[in-house]
């Protein structure tokens, strides 16, 4: 092996990260195997390997790459800890909750639950992808026989709990099966994943490590599941929202009593009971980790307090009542004193991040200070569903002292410091150059000092990205610092950093249109605000463009403006001096947007009406960017955004 070939090639875990692992080892309760048993309680068959492809035969998702974890210990290259959640976040396929319920898991990131009703089965989640919910409902069908949908429910606003709508509602049954959700489903379903959905999608590679190879010193889990699903995924809008805590509906002959917790896990977010069942569902907020209060991907900061009280009034509501607890990740549990426990420890374990995170921000401590401060109680630290497999206590205190002060720390220092590449260059220069740099970080990655490597070698990348020692010995120092991570996240992150800076970016085809089923569950309003982040300020300078909108199907009309570099519209008017108008079917619309056809030829087929300078339109669609699928992150932008 060349010395080049050595330096791009996954390494030993290192001495020092072993003696954490061993440390681990002792500190936990590894005999502890009652999950292994609820997490195989009720299983009633499965697919091969949970292989599921799409029409065209490409595999969107598969068990099977995640042989290796069929070995009980933990490599050197993996925490234990996050070994032991990885072997059991590998069950896959239907399991009975209670008889009447069940649950398809392991098939995705994310479960499907099952409810029987008086003539049909009330799908609960989707999961992420069209196939995968056709393969997860067919695998249903096959244990528990045919049975018509009666309902559909969407517990939040993640994509792996509604993507996969359309493969368990056909097109005939779109008008008369109801899609239930939270109040403000699509408000924040929209705002999460369409608007910052280009960033957030480049992001989650690092979340996730879709990327990186399966294996023992690649990517072993995602602390909620395996891996992000891939596949087809279309937005349907629901047809009855959830308000308050203390709706009910009955469904199919089935009682639900909802409870409502926005601002917990996901902006839009709710539990619920079944009487008939005795089965409490607390969705994604008493799962088997410790959740993320900001996931690396982004998303609005989760609020501790309101989701610690959201536990406290299930418990309030349903305590010593359910038998049964699933929720739309992980296992279920079972028994009455267990599923109370669990809700406590849980409502416990956000309080006291919260709590003690605010009174050390009132001592004066900065976030990074807090991070390194702040320890678990022992109570919580040796339950296995407060460890932080997928949210951590190091970064979810940070992201509760951003909810309360923001990013700025008030140091001024740190007010406005030189971006990364100037800083890069500076830090350089005081340091002695970048060969005095390397000869110190060598010293203290032989000493296991891997998180000042990494920052001190960071800034040697941004300042020279293409000096090959800096970058090969910052991607070492990744490695270990992902192979000691009990958070899957963590180590996701810091393996796909490494992997970067070995191999560069994943090549990835160009970023496909939004589908049409998408499209036509967003309000014509919230269309006009995707193509607003779309808009180039510097391009559009001194420009002034007025178009009206009328559609046809919909009753509805607009003025869209585009003054002082900002696209804003108004509704229910049109206006007298615009450049030009047009009338057409919002239809006709989503499908130039998701390019089944061009605005040309659909004004050629007769199916858009214009008046005025329709060149204008022309002009407007001139100044919008197309985002990348993919761009940097562990060294320098390599494209001028202007």
């Amino acid at each position: 092996m060349t010395s080049t070939e050595a330096a791009l090639t996954p390494k030993d875990a290192t001495p020092s990260v072993i003696a954490r692992h061993r440390a681990m080892l002792n500190a936990l309760p590894f005999s502890d195997r009652r999950d292994f048993d609820d997490a195989a309680r009720g299983f009633l068959g499965t697919i091969e390997h949970a292989e599921i492809a799409s029409p065209q035969g490409r595999t969107v998702w598969s068990l099977k790459p995640y042989g290796f974890l069929s070995a009980e210990e933990a490599p050197p290259t993996v925490n234990p800890s996050l070994w032991r959640q990885s072997r059991l976040n590998m069950q896959h396929g239907l399991f009975e909750v209670v008889p009447g319920v069940y649950q398809v898991r392991g098939l995705d990131i994310a479960n499907m639950t099952l409810i029987e009703g008086d003539s049909g089965v009330i799908v609960v989640d989707t999961l992420t992808s069209i196939e995968g919910a056709r393969t997860a409902l067919d695998l249903y069908f096959k244990h528990r026989g045919l049975k018509p949908v009666a309902a559909v429910i969407f517990t939040h606003t993640h994509t792996d709990h509604w993507g996969g709508a359309r493969g368990v509602l056909e097109e005939d049954a779109l008008a008369t099966v109801p899609i239930i959700a939270p109040h403000l489903f699509m408000e924040h379903a929209v705002s999460e994943n369409i608007i910052a959905g280009p960033a957030m999608l480049r992001r989650a590679q690092y979340q996730f490590g879709p990327f990186l190879t399966k294996g023992t010193r690649g990517q072993v889990d995602c602390g909620l599941g395996k891996t992000m699903a891939a596949g087809s995924v279309a937005l349907l809008r629901p047809t009855d929202l959830i308000m308050a805590t203390g709706d009910k509906r009955v469904i199919d002959g089935v009682e639900f009593e909802f409870q409502m917790a926005p601002n917990s896990e996901a902006p839009a977010e709710m539990h619920f009971f079944l009487p008939r069942y005795k089965l409490l569902n607390l969705a994604e907020n008493c799962t088997h980790n410790f959740h993320n209060l900001l996931p690396f991907r982004g998303a609005d900061v989760r609020d501790a307090l309101a989701w610690s009280k959201y536990l406290g009034e299930a418990l309030q509501l349903w305590g010593g009542k359910a038998e049964a607890m699933c929720g739309q990740h992980h296992w279920p549990v079972w028994g009455r004193e267990r599923i109370d426990t669990m809700i406590r420890e849980q409502r416990d374990l956000y309080k006291f991040a919260h709590d003690q995170t605010i009174r050390l921000m009132n001592h004066g401590l900065t976030a990074a200070e807090i991070a390194e401060t702040i320890q678990l109680p022992r109570s919580l630290e040796g339950a296995w569903h407060g460890r932080g497999y997928y949210g951590h206590i190091r970064h979810n205190v940070k992201a509760i002292y951003q909810k309360y002060l923001g990013w700025y720390d008030a140091n001024p220092v740190n007010l406005d410091p030189l971006p990364p590449v100037a800083s890069g260059k500076k830090y350089v220069e005081y340091m002695g150059g970048a060969d005095a740099i390397l000869a110190r970080a060598r010293a203290d990655f032989d000493k296991g000092e891997f998180r000042f490597v990494a920052q001190a070698l960071g800034h040697l990348v941004f300042a020279e990205p293409d000096n090959a020692a800096a970058r090969a010995l910052l991607a070492d120092a990744l490695e270990q610092l992902g192979y000691a991570a009990e958070s899957s996240t963590w180590r996701n992150a810091y393996l796909f950093g490494a992997q970067e800076l070995r191999q560069g970016m994943p090549k990835t085809p160009p970023r496909p249109p939004m589908p049409r089923e998408t499209l036509a569950a967003l309000r014509t309003s919230q269309l006009w605000d995707v193509l607003g982040i779309r808009l180039n300020g510097p391009k559009a300078e001194g420009k002034h463009i007025v178009l009206n909108w009328s559609f046809s199907d919909t009753g509805e009309t607009f003025v869209l403006n585009l003054e002082n570099c900002a696209l804003t519209y108004t509704e229910g008017v049109q206006a007298g001096h615009a450049d030009a108008s047009f009338t057409l079917a919002r239809a006709t619309l989503d499908e130039v947007i998701a390019k089944l056809t061009s605005f040309p030829e659909a004004v050629a087929a007769g199916k858009v009406k214009l008046s005025g300078n329709p060149m204008k339109l022309a002009e407007l669609m001139g100044l919008m960017d197309e985002f990348p699928r993919m761009f940097e992150i562990v060294e320098p932008k390599r494209m001028v955004v202007v």
